[in-house]
């Protein structure tokens, strides 16, 4: 399991202030929302890249909690799926366990999930985040997608949650 660094971006800021060079030879991954204008730009922490580049940016030390091979590891993973989420406090052990024990191995499982991971942002709004690295779009909508989602662990721990943003990109 990896930490990383993120950097939360407008795409137009971001792909002119860190040139594509650059981001491959600091081993660094950007995504481009689907829609909207916004980038996420992943750095691995052993990089001293983030801490000095691109002033007046803000990167987030993001601590990995469980990271997963999916079904379909191995293959391209172009799209790369972001669920950001608060939990409310008396809640955090049950969703602790929920994405632990079935949540992110249920969807791992899942053929067209190549990874799924999950990381803490000590410091940062919203605090968890779960990433899917999916070889193809259908894989969201897929009924064995649909049924992870839907077990009654799922509905227990969902109302839960706080500022949640689900958010698909794409490799750019």
């Amino acid at each position: 399991m990896k930490d990383l660094w993120l950097l939360k971006h407008d795409a137009s800021v971001a792909a002119g202030a860190l040139p594509e060079s650059v981001r491959e030879a600091a081993g660094m991954q950007s995504w481009r929302a689907m829609e909207g204008p916004l980038t996420y730009i992943y750095a691995p922490t052993d990089s001293a890249f983030p801490n000095n580049a691109m002033p007046g940016t803000s990167w987030h030390r993001l601590q990995c909690l469980q990271m997963l091979d999916g079904a379909s590891a191995g293959l391209v993973a172009p799209y790369h799926y972001v669920v950001e989420t608060d939990v409310l406090a008396e809640h955090e052990n049950d969703l602790n366990a929920w994405y632990t024990q079935e949540h992110l191995p249920g969807l791992a499982s899942v053929t067209g999930t190549a990874r799924a991971a999950r990381y803490l942002d000590p410091a940062g709004f919203p605090r968890y985040y779960a990433c899917y690295d999916l070889a193809s779009l259908e894989t969201l909508g897929s009924p064995a997608w649909l049924a992870v989602r839907g077990t009654a662990w799922s509905a227990r721990v969902r109302p839960a949650f706080r500022n949640t943003r689900r958010t698909l990109f794409r490799r750019g």
